[in-house]
């Protein structure tokens, strides 16, 4: 069991402690929503159509959010899916512990890829078609459990499940995404690091965010998919007891028949221009000096 204890629970109906008060100086605003409809329509982008939307778990573990630039998590606007209350995510980080126990059961798909059984499970899940054959979607994960619990045996699951495969990685692996997977080791002391480059301590005290930790923005993907209809789960889970939350940030319109990361290549014309401009430009100048030196 972990040793130290969470802030509040419900779903008995009895509340260890009230929820603090978000300051009026928190930049990132959180809005719960269960609502599918909702939060499919913030993560949707290009090249993608949906269908067969649902979301099961509790009222105000899900929403949406904005102002995640100002408050320092790298994804601006999206939606948000916690093991607990999504608005115990905006900052100070004034706890070492905030969460809360809704009291629910898990979701087998992350059970497949968890160290022990699940409880608290946030899932959207719908269909799509892509017209590329490939889907992209940009996520940042943040939790409690950093940095005291990371190498514990304690951690958090979440995955996307494109046709019951988890695309949430660790880039260029088949590493599943967790608190230890990427860190800056127990305590943040650095040994036994993993993948610290991807990581984000949250000192205490922070304005942005509650979370102790978070990753820097990651992007999953599926590629070379068949025509057609294809399935996506979205899903996030407690482990071994229902304290100390964690979420995942979902970036606006980020789930896409494209990469949002590529570069874009400009087109020809902008190309032949640009080429144009700058032959005329030098002729130009040749033209100044001749005249100085006449």
């Amino acid at each position: 069991m972990k040793l130290k204890r969470v802030v509040m629970a419900v779903g008995s109906g009895v509340a260890l402690a009230t929820m603090a008060t978000i300051p009026a100086q928190a930049v990132l605003l959180v809005t719960p929503s269960d609502s599918p409809t909702t939060l499919v329509s913030n993560i949707v982008g290009s090249g993608i159509t949906t269908s067969n939307l649902s979301y099961t778990g509790a009222a105000g573990a899900s929403g949406t959010f904005t102002g995640g630039t100002s408050a320092g998590i790298g994804i601006d606007a999206g939606i948000i899916l916690t093991t607990g209350n999504a608005t115990l995510a905006p900052g100070p980080n004034d706890s070492l512990e905030a969460g809360v126990d809704n009291f629910l059961g898990g979701d087998s798909s992350l059970d497949s890829i968890a160290a022990g059984a699940t409880q608290d499970a946030s899932v959207l899940s719908f269909d799509f078609t892509t017209d590329t054959n490939d889907v992209f979607l940009k996520f940042i994960f943040a939790s409690e459990e950093y940095p005291e619990f990371v190498n514990q045996g304690f951690s958090d699951v979440f995955g996307f499940f494109v046709d019951g495969k988890n695309i949430a990685l660790v880039p260029g692996t088949t590493t599943v995404v967790s608190i230890d997977t990427i860190n800056n080791g127990f305590n943040d002391n650095g040994i036994d690091a993993q993948n610290p480059g991807l990581y984000n301590a949250n000192p205490a005290g922070a304005n942005g965010l509650q979370y102790d930790g978070f990753t820097t923005a990651i992007t999953a993907q599926a590629l070379g998919l068949t025509p057609g209809n294809h399935t996506i789960k979205l899903a996030i889970a407690d482990v071994g007891d229902g304290f100390y939350d964690s979420a995942v940030f979902l970036k606006l319109n980020s789930f896409s028949s494209t990469n949002p990361d590529a570069t874009a290549v400009p087109e020809p014309f902008t190309i032949v221009g640009t080429l144009i401009g700058g032959t005329a430009a030098l002729r130009m100048r040749k033209k100044l000096k001749a005249s100085k030196k006449a």
